[in-house]
């Protein structure tokens, strides 16, 4: 086995694994228009890496990948590479309907110098372990580094802690995002499978899965307090007693990435801290008032005790 490079200080960025520490599943800055913004992104990008985020995700849910199109898809790729400075830095999500498509994506992120990719298992239908073994199989043909994603909540299709072990034994995957909440699983996949490496997916179980083994944070809510959410990462890698008090404080906001309106949320606390990120493309409705006020009240007051 190729011996691990340490990580840059003060960083989770590691030269031969690039998808630990902080990845973020970057928000898609847009216009009233609805037209990508990708000079605002670009800058957002820049912003994250400044600010203690070991890299990005585009392309992701949070990304509204569905509603993009093929150029656009390929055209944030770009931007985020560009932005970076250093395409291990950037992991696109390569998620479609089918496994020639995911995988003609997976090619493109490799012709951009990304570092590795992040894929679902096929979700147009529930499919079952044949089928998502094959499509792993498929798209790791591309060459890249592949995070599995689990999302059985969204897709219907879970990729349990055997089917995770199978797909690392065949070469498919290197790495999973686990988003099941269910952090229990976290004990049993290092059982089967310990060098596959664990990734925080939901923001409000990350000190947990942190505790539990996690190498990694695919996260949604540094898109607005990039610098609160590395320190609490960090403290929980390293100094666990003392990052339950800020994980306590944030967990008003990150348990937003779990929930439907995840995207909104996100990009509602976003602009209210400064950044742009505008409205969502359909199907997904604006906040109705109820919830955007439970989402601002949350922002204002990290805000008012000094989180950025």
């Amino acid at each position: 086995m190729t011996a691990i490079t340490a990580s840059t200080p003060g960083t989770g960025r590691n030269a031969e694994r690039p998808w630990r520490g902080i990845m973020v599943a970057t928000a898609l800055p847009l216009r009233d228009s609805l037209a990508v913004d990708y000079d605002a992104y670009a800058e957002h990008v820049r912003w994250l890496l400044d600010n203690g985020c070991d890299g990005v995700v585009p392309n992701g849910s949070l990304g509204e990948y569905q509603t993009l199109a093929d150029d656009e898809r390929a055209r944030v790729v770009r931007t985020a590479v560009e932005a970076a400075g250093d395409g291990a830095r950037v992991m696109p999500g390569v998620g479609a309907y089918g496994s020639a498509e995911s995988r003609r994506l997976a090619e493109e992120a490799a012709e951009q110098g990304c570092g590795s990719v992040l894929l679902l298992p096929p979700n147009a239908y529930r499919a079952d372990e044949r089928a998502v073994r094959a499509h792993y199989s498929e798209v790791a043909r591309a060459g890249l580094p592949v995070v599995s994603y689990n999302n059985p909540i969204d897709t219907k299709v879970d990729l349990t802690p055997a089917l995770l072990a199978q797909l690392h034994g065949e070469g498919s995957i290197v790495a999973v995002k686990e988003f099941s909440g269910d952090v229990r699983r976290a004990y049993e996949i290092a059982d089967l499978a310990p060098e596959l490496d664990l990734l925080a997916g939901a923001d409000d179980v990350l000190l947990e899965l942190v505790l539990a083994g996690a190498v990694g944070w695919i996260a949604g809510y540094p898109n607005a307090f990039p610098v609160a959410c590395a320190e609490l990462y960090h403290a929980a890698v390293s100094r666990p007693d003392t990052a339950l008090p800020l994980y306590k404080s944030l967990h008003p906001l990150l348990r937003w990435d779990s929930k439907t309106e995840f995207v909104q949320a996100i990009k509602l606390s976003m602009d209210l801290v400064g950044r742009r990120g505008g409205p969502t493309r359909p199907p997904r409705m604006p906040l109705d008032a109820a919830t955007e006020n439970s989402v601002r009240t949350a922002t204002e007051k990290a805000v008012a005790s000094g989180l950025r």
